[in-house]
């Protein structure tokens, strides 16, 4: 699954301009899924049928990650953009970025005051993005327009997926995990799945980190019994003050039970944590309001789908420097195979 997720990372797809990772996947998809299609907005729906009847279950990843958009260039040549998408304007300054044109790729790097004026500006004052520019090395704006840059581009992190420590540590830091992995996780789970009844029906979605607007539009018209969304979540195990410890990376497969876009259906939730123990996945009970999910807006859908979410941990989220453990990746994998595969019955979503 790191091959997967490895080429998923480096594709260039925040909101709104995910078709480089619409071209990787329904690529993916042509030999794995039974039929699949792409709707106006940009979402991929995948159906996969069991060889026996069975209750038709939603799976759900999102393609796009954060970014920024061009909103002008200045008369010196530099960008200036706006976010697509929540980011940490303390990361700003310094960090390389690739802004994809209509001609083709420029990297950039987001620009900062020199070390050497700190001394005469404040220590506590951070530039907002609207603040902040790109450097793309133009002299002018006449020469960032040639070189391509225009008004409306998208701006993505330039990084590299890479082994930390060495490969004994299975964690690996770039940049758009949230959501490629648990894209990955999809696909993978499609490349190994045993025989199993029922359908599925794999969403992989676009806007998510805008208002989870992809989700909203792509599962309006799809009749399900239950669905599970897959997504990276906020790590907390390192040693700022406000963080508890509750969330490892490496510590297991994330079983939401709530966030600030959905509680998690107890039935979905508890049936997860049964099979987990049975498995032998190490998991861990998620409640963090701090995020939102897909599965906010498919558990609203059709009048309601009962809907539960598997979280991959992550630290620095979005960032170019996000941090997974590929062990927690496969057992993601691993506890959405044994949900599917255990599904030959509807569950009783009224015993709780």
């Amino acid at each position: 699954m790191e091959k997967i997720v490895r080429e998923l990372s480096v594709l260039h797809g925040p909101s709104g301009f995910e078709q480089p990772v619409i071209r990787y996947i329904t690529s993916e998809l042509e030999s794995l899924a039974d039929e699949w299609s792409v709707d106006h907005l940009g979402n991929i729906t995948a159906i996969k049928k069991g060889s026996r009847p069975g209750p038709r279950l939603i799976l759900t990843a999102h393609m796009d990650e954060v970014g920024f958009i061009i909103r002008s260039i200045t008369p010196d040549g530099l960008l200036k953009v706006e976010s697509l998408g929540g980011h940490d304007i303390r990361i700003l300054a310094g960090q390389k970025v690739r802004v994809r044109t209509g001609t083709g790729y420029l990297i950039g790097v987001f620009g900062g005051i020199s070390a050497h004026y700190r001394k005469f500006e404040s220590e506590r004052k951070l530039k907002s993005v609207r603040e902040s520019y790109i450097d793309i090395g133009a002299r002018s704006k006449k020469q960032a327009i040639n070189m391509g840059a225009a008004i409306g581009d998208s701006v993505t992190w330039l990084s590299d997926v890479t082994v930390l420590g060495n490969s004994d540590t299975g964690r690996i830091v770039g940049k758009g995990f949230d959501d490629r992995a648990g894209c990955a996780v999809l696909l993978q789970v499609l490349k190994d799945l045993p025989d199993f009844s029922g359908e599925l029906v794999i969403i992989f979605t676009v806007q998510e980190e805008i208002g989870l607007r992809g989700a909203k539009v792509a599962t309006e018209g799809i009749a399900a019994d239950a669905a599970i969304a897959i997504d990276t979540t906020a790590a907390s195990d390192t040693p700022e003050t406000v963080l508890d410890d509750e969330l490892q990376i490496g510590g297991g497969v994330g079983i939401k039970v709530m966030d600030a876009s959905l509680i998690a259906h107890p039935a979905i939730r508890e049936k997860l944590k049964t099979l987990a123990e049975e498995g032998g996945i190490p998991y861990q009970l998620e409640v963090f309001p701090g995020i939102g999910t897909d599965g906010g807006a498919v558990h609203l859908s059709n009048k309601g789908i009962p809907t539960g979410v598997l979280s991959i941990p992550s630290r620095n989220a979005h960032s170019p420097i996000e941090i997974i453990d590929i062990t927690d990746l496969e057992a993601a994998k691993d506890l959405l195979t044994l949900f599917i595969t255990n599904e030959d019955e509807l569950l009783s979503f009224t015993s709780f």
